[in-house]
């Protein structure tokens, strides 16, 4: 006689059965892996070629392209499954080109959860990137001082991060084909790179900071108590994007690297107001710094 609690067993190890998962395995793969393959196979019909750097440009930090030699770039809008930036300051478009040398990957502006996006929809194009070969993340972003000793125009490694003021993108059932159930966060950004970073500044006569990044959700620049609360919290500067593309990136197996241009600074004594027009003018003012930094870094990690 069979027991119920043996079947299972038997079911397992049923040849027949084992040739049908496997001939299915498609018809398996979860809503989510179905998008991801589907859109990096689009990417990947339009263009052949590989590369293993991706760097992704924040607020008023687009012009980077500009010295990338690009053999392909598609907007975002007719990338299937793929969301289109709404904020001014990204041109949301996908180059893959030549920097320094290297071929990398190049996302002119991103996606935040203030937009409206989901956290998930936030991370989709990182995961298109793994797919597509990726395993170094480059990000960059423009960020409000709270660090005092922090000017308007510098920059700053960061070193680690606060996300709790944002949804994690890894809530939810496990997509186990990306990552494991719990990433280990304590290195979200590479010292390796940090190291490289440093030097290459250094080098170059670049003075840079290092220090935490305190994400939070916008789309409403902070009130001086949240300034202050983050602050205590161990924060140097805040910003509305990275962390859950940091968290995404480093789930699937990724090493990041991530920089902010300290665009306002909101823990001042005067009544100081904050727009994302001032934003854009000191990012854009920051922006050949970044450049070479960025240039520089990709030239040692990208194969």
């Amino acid at each position: 006689m069979i027991h119920d609690h043996q079947r299972p067993r038997i079911l397992l190890y049923n040849p027949f059965l084992l040739l049908y998962l496997w001939l299915n395995k498609g018809h398996m793969m979860s809503p989510l892996m179905q998008q991801l393959e589907a859109t990096a196979g689009f990417i990947q019909s339009k263009i052949s070629a590989k590369a293993n750097t991706a760097i992704i440009l924040g607020s008023g930090l687009g012009n980077l392209s500009s010295v990338i030699d690009a053999e392909f770039s598609i907007p975002y809008s007719e990338i299937p499954n793929f969301p289109v930036s709404t904020v001014e300051g990204h041109k949301g478009r996908l180059i893959l080109g030549t920097l320094n040398g290297k071929k990398v990957w190049v996302m002119e502006g991103r996606f935040h959860f203030y937009e409206g996006y989901t956290a998930e929809q936030v991370v989709f194009p990182i995961r298109v990137l793994k797919l597509l070969g990726v395993e170094n993340l480059l990000l960059s972003n423009a960020a409000g001082g709270v660090n005092k000793e922090y000017k308007v125009g510098d920059l700053m490694i960061i070193k680690d991060h606060i996300s709790f003021f944002t949804p994690n993108p890894l809530l939810g059932k496990n997509e186990t084909a990306l990552g494991t159930r719990f990433p280990d966060m304590s290195e979200p950004y590479a010292n390796a790179f940090i190291d490289k970073v440093k030097r290459i500044a250094a080098e170059h006569q670049i003075k840079v900071h290092e220090g935490v990044y305190v994400g939070v959700t916008g789309p409403t620049f902070e009130t001086r108590a949240e300034y202050q609360l983050i602050k205590i919290a161990g924060g140097d500067v805040v910003g509305m994007s990275t962390v859950q593309e940091n968290i995404a990136a480093v789930h699937c197996g990724m090493k990041v690297f991530a920089m902010s241009v300290v665009t306002d600074l909101g823990i001042r004594e005067d009544n100081n107001v904050i727009t994302h027009e001032e934003v854009l003018a000191a990012a854009n003012a920051a922006e050949p710094l970044l450049t070479l930094i960025f240039s520089a870094l990709v030239k040692e990690i990208a194969a």
